[in-house]
This record gives C-alpha cells, structure tokens and sequence, in this order.
C-alpha cells in the first residue's frame, strides 16, 4: 500500500524557555510543501535564515544535540524533531524566535498535542523510506555503546541502559507501533540527569533554563543544607525548593512510568534519526544510547541510503544479490552495445568500493577479430569495464546524475596477469584511493574464478555534459 507523506492543516505555536542555553521562543510549526522535510527558521535573525534538520549539520552534542548551517545555530532539536518523527509528520516549517525550543516540562508531550491540534494533511507524494536490507552496526567500545539497525518491514526500536549507578540501576524500553505508542508512552517521558551532575552542568554553562519542574533528577549522592543552598545557586533558584527526597528523585517527584529514563532516551534517539530526513524501515537496537551515538549512528545510516540513492533511483526491481541489473545500469551509464561492459552491480560501499560482473560470451563483437581461433578479450576491454563500474561509484550521490558524465584522466600501473577467454565471468572490483572535489583515483581488479587477470590505476573526473 502507498503511504503518502503528511504535513499539517494550519500552523501552532507554543512558548517557552530553552533548557540550555535560558532564553525565551515562541516555536511555530506551519504547514510544508511536498520533500520539504524539516527546517528550523530563526524569525530572530535578520532575513530569517532557514537551518536543515540534517545529519550533517550537527555541531555539538553535549547533552542535546546542536546543528548548524550558514553560521546560525539552534540548540536542543531532539524533542521538537522526536515529535514531528514520532507522529510520522513528513514536512514542517518549525519557525523560532530565538536559539533553541522552549523546554516545556523537558518531554516531547506538548510539542506532539500542539501538532495534533493543528491537524495532519496527507500529501501528494509518498513518503521516501529508507528500507534497511543489511544489518548496520556502530560500537564504542569506550563507553560500552552499541546500536544495531536490521531489516524489518516496518519499524520498531529497543533501548536499554545502564549507567552502573545504583540510583537508576538497569532499564530497558522497547516501542513496537508509532501509531499506538509513541504518544501515550513515549511522548510524556521527561529529560532527565544525576544530581551529582548538577552542578558541573551549570558550572560549564549550560541547563540555564532547568528547574525542578523540567527534568527529573535523580539523587545518587547525599547532600547537606549547605551543599544544597550552594546548588540552588548555581541553577538560579530558590534553596527552599529542593529536598532530597525519599523515593530516589528530587523533591520526591513521581515518574511517569517505572523505566521512564530508559523511555526517554528512546525519545532522544528518534529525535537524533530524525535528522537522517527521511523514514525508516528498521529494528532498532539500542544499548547505552547518547546523543554523540546516536548521530554517529545516523550518519552511518545516511552512508547507507546515499550508497542506495542510485538504487532507490533506478533498481525498480528488486532482486536477490543484485544492486543495479542491465536496466539500471543503461539509465545510469550513456554507454550502448558494443560498449556496455558490465552486466551488473552485486556490491557496492559508497566513496569506499564497488563490485560488478562482466559475462564474456563468445557473441562479443571483439572477438571476430581479436585473435580469431583462439578468442582472447582484449585488455583495454578490461580496463574499460574497470573504467565503467568505477563510473557508477563517482555518480552516487548527484542529484542531477543525467546531466553528468565521467572522463578518464589518467591509466597507470596497468598489468594483464592471465588471458579472459569466451565463457569467463569477469568480477571487477573498484576501490576509491582518493577523491578530491570532482577528481577521483581508484583502484581497479579483475578476477576469473578468483585468479587476478588484470589491474589498473585509474583516475577520472565527473563533469557536467555539454
């Protein structure tokens, strides 16, 4: 069935303090054209510059995740963009006035009831999912963090922490229907920290707009009267408002649910994957999630889907074990007969590798000529197959692939180790040395039955047509 993406039926705003950086926004969410995606406007600013919600405009992730673009920046999206993510919200023009959302009560609950009060609106297009077919892996052994994306026919995500901490001890969470969980178990979940954080947050400048009313904080140390007159301090509040507490959380506040920490950072990390820009189709494992995880974690999905781009362009089919099949590769490739040389793309790692097969049938036009009765395929034939399939490699990720063509620069180190004779399978393998703007170098390998037949360097520039 097609999903259509949405947008919504009329704008909404709400009005807070940011939790970071203390400064008061009225955030706006307004309607969005078709591919729009999300994009914060600073209304503040002169000319009200528009910032992307993209992976790649990540600046600084501590303790919320930071982008920026043109040298303007908003703080803390997660929950903004967990919402909009959350509620499967395609599109939307997210209009500050100022440098980062308002906190509200440090969830993504208001955010996602103000959007569903303005209305959705199903658009014309259809919603562009990224449809994960391999396993996706990222791990810090470091700080003990692994996030693992694997196929699935829909989308569903687990997180579990454990912060070694007998205060919060091990939590795990699990989300398995955007539809009928995100907003009554999810959204509500509240940010949260250690109190032995505290203080060390304020003292680096940053929870300027916290207060007890906008996290929840956990109390893992005890503190006297003093020590607690001096923390309020440093927050900006009133001593006489906090207390340690008898159930493990300051000033005695309740949680929402049980494992509410470990919901919430399934909330940060929807927020982070939300700037990947486009849906998933994924299950999502999550152990010890961050936010400096989780946008590592994104920008190897964005690898992936920039690796596909061309794939999702014109493999139309798809087929087992192939990721461009003869159809494919003539959309992407200006060359024809007799100078198509590869048959097909069976593997392919974006800016990193690529793998291609060449069938040598005795039907080719070269060897009614070439060494007739005794057929052997010329070598610079080879080289060309090498050329090509390095070709498909340096055109992902153009957006108008039909007005570029590849030229080669430069051949070197070329060797022909054994003749490839009619009934040969050619696998050509193309590995990227170097890439710089338009100008790339690669390494080129042939192989029969795993024997080496032929290799190159080879250098090329992608260039628009004339």
């Amino acid at each position: 069935m097609l999903i259509h993406q949405r947008t919504l039926k009329k704008e909404v705003s709400l009005w807070g303090t940011g939790l970071h950086t203390g400064k008061e926004c009225m955030i706006t969410f307004k309607p969005a054209p078709d591919n729009y995606g999300y994009r914060f406007v600073r209304t503040d600013i002169e000319n009200s510059p528009e910032i992307p919600a993209l992976i790649d405009h990540v600046v600084d992730v501590c303790r919320g995740t930071t982008i920026e673009y043109n040298g303007v920046k908003v703080h803390t999206t997660e929950h903004v963009l967990a919402a909009l993510f959350g509620l499967q919200i395609d599109n939307c023009r997210i209009e500050m006035s100022g440098p980062e959302p308002p906190v509200m009560d440090g969830s993504s609950l208001q955010f996602a009831e103000a959007l569903l009060g303005a209305g959705l609106e199903e658009q014309e297009e259809p919603k562009n999912y990224l449809a994960i077919d391999e396993t996706i892996e990222y791990h810090d052994a470091e700080n003990g963090v692994d996030i693992v994306a694997l196929p699935l026919d829909g989308f569903r995500t687990t997180v579990m922490v454990d912060y070694k901490n007998p205060a919060l001890g091990s939590q795990h969470s699990g989300l398995f229907d955007l539809d009928l969980e995100f907003l009554k178990d999810f959204a509500p979940c509240r940010t949260f920290c250690f109190l032995s954080e505290v203080e060390a947050l304020a003292n680096i400048g940053i929870i300027k707009g916290g207060d007890v009313d906008n996290a929840i904080v956990i109390v893992d140390k005890e503190m006297n009267d003093s020590e607690l007159d001096t923390l309020a301090g440093k927050i900006g509040i009133d001593s006489s408002q906090l207390k340690l507490g008898e159930n493990g959380i300051l000033n005695n506040r309740e949680l929402r649910f049980p494992n509410e920490p470990a919901r919430h950072k399934l909330l940060d990390l929807l927020g982070d994957m939300a700037l990947l820009g486009m849906p998933i189709k994924a299950q999502v494992l999550a152990a010890r999630p961050g936010h400096a995880s989780n946008v590592e974690f994104v920008k190897q999905l964005k690898k992936y889907a920039d690796r596909n781009k061309l794939a999702r362009q014109y493999q139309h089919e798809k087929k087992a074990g192939v990721i461009f099949d003869i159809n494919a590769i003539q959309n992407i490739l200006p060359h024809r007969y007799p100078f198509l040389l590869i048959d097909k793309i069976v593997e392919f790692k974006l800016d990193e590798k690529i793998v291609s097969i060449k069938n040598v049938t005795m039907n080719e036009e070269f060897f009614q000529g070439h060494f007739p009765g005794n057929p052997i395929m010329p070598g610079v034939l080879i080289i060309e197959a090498m050329a090509q399939t390095g070709g498909i490699m340096m055109l992902n990720g153009n957006d108008n692939i039909n007005d570029m063509q590849v030229y080669f620069m430069g051949i070197d180190k070329a060797r022909f180790r054994k003749p490839v004779i009619p009934g040969d399978t050619l696998v050509i393998e193309a590995v990227m040395k170097s890439r710089r703007r338009s100008v790339c170098q690669f390494e080129g390998k042939a192989y029969v039955r795993g024997e080496l037949v032929c290799e190159a360097s080879l250098m090329a520039t992608v260039v628009e047509k004339q």
